[in-house]
Parts: structure tokens; C-alpha cells; sequence
């Protein structure tokens, strides 16, 4: 078991596309399980590669005690809507009214590069939706309507959390600058 760091809102792996996975191999079904385990121990019902910044495009769920995982997926959504309650494990204690589809269908992977499709309504279905999205660099106060997305971001610059996620970190070279820096 290994629980990743969850990056925060204003890192920019979150709102850079993710490439497509390539290989199936042991190091993505590590990849799975650490995204499994980190978002059990969070707790959340899902995670995107990203948000533990490995830009690649594998999530995993966790809904109705139903665990899932999917690789390089396409999405089908019905134009059927829902509105309901959202957060992310990126932006702590924050949820807002979201519109989603209210029926997915995400068509992937499993870890072993074998197709997968899931079709889910409701959270399931918001969940697909959501995550899907980390993974095209979208985060889900980009869904909001202009006046809740001003108040998200008004909560976002108050919060601890934005504060000091936005701290520069100043790395060293390891290699021999002759005295010098840049």
C-alpha cells in the first residue's frame, strides 16, 4: 500500500491534459493501487492519475462499495441532466451544485489492457464525468455557472489550503553549476 500526496488546486499538472496510457504493465497496476489506496484513505469516491501528479489517463472509483478502475477512456452522456452536490479531493472541504449527465457510459481499459465498459446514472454516472475530466485538464469549478465559480474561487483564495499550496519550491541542481547560477 502506498498513499500519495494529493495535489492541490494551482498545480499545474491539474489542468494539463494527461497522456494516454501505452503500457500495461506492473508499473500502471502499481499505479492503480496507490490510486485505490489513496483515495480510500482520504476518503473519496474517486481519483484521477493527475491529482497524485502522474499525468497519465487512469482513475479509479469508489461507488456503493463498488471499486473500479479505468484506462484511456471515452464517455457517452446522455442529454438527460442532474444537478447535485460535487466536490474533489483537490479542493478540500469545497462542493458546489454541479450540472452533469445524469447517464455515462465510458468506454476503457482495465489494467491488464483488456476493454472495459461501464455504464452508470446518477453518482456513478457524475463520478465518470468527473474524473474523466482531471484527465482532459478539467476541474470541476470549470462546470460551475459564472456567480457560483466567482464564489468557489472567493472560498478557494480564503482557504488554508490555497495558501500554502501556491509556495514556490525551490529544488537544487544536482549537477555542478561551476559556480554559477541561473
Amino acid at each position: 500500500m502506498s498513499i500519495q500526496p494529493i495535489r492541490l488546486f494551482g498545480d499545474p499538472v491539474l489542468t494539463t491534459p494527461a497522456s494516454p496510457v501505452i503500457d500495461f504493465d506492473k508499473e500502471l497496476r502499481t499505479l492503480v493501487k496507490d490510486l485505490t489506496d489513496t483515495m480510500l484513505e482520504a476518503p473519496g469516491a474517486g481519483l484521477a492519475a493527475p491529482q497524485i501528479g502522474v499525468p497519465l489517463r487512469v482513475f479509479v472509483w469508489d461507488i456503493d462499495d463498488a471499486l473500479g478502475h479505468l484506462i484511456n477512456p471515452s464517455l457517452d452522456l446522455s442529454e438527460e441532466m442532474q444537478d447535485g452536490e460535487e466536490g474533489c479531493l483537490s479542493f478540500p472541504a469545497l462542493s458546489y451544485e454541479t450540472p452533469r449527465a445524469f447517464r455515462a457510459v465510458a468506454k476503457g481499459f482495465n489494467m491488464h489492457g483488456e476493454p472495459v465498459t461501464v455504464e452508470g446514472t446518477e453518482l456513478l454516472a457524475r463520478c465518470l464525468q468527473h474524473e474523466t475530466d482531471h484527465l482532459d485538464g478539467i476541474v470541476f469549478i470549470d462546470r460551475l455557472s459564472q456567480e457560483n465559480r466567482k464564489l468557489a474561487m472567493k472560498e478557494i483564495r480564503e482557504s488554508e489550503w490555497f495558501a500554502t499550496s501556491n509556495d514556490p519550491v525551490i529544488k537544487v541542481s544536482p549537477h555542478n553549476m561551476f559556480g554559477k547560477s541561473i
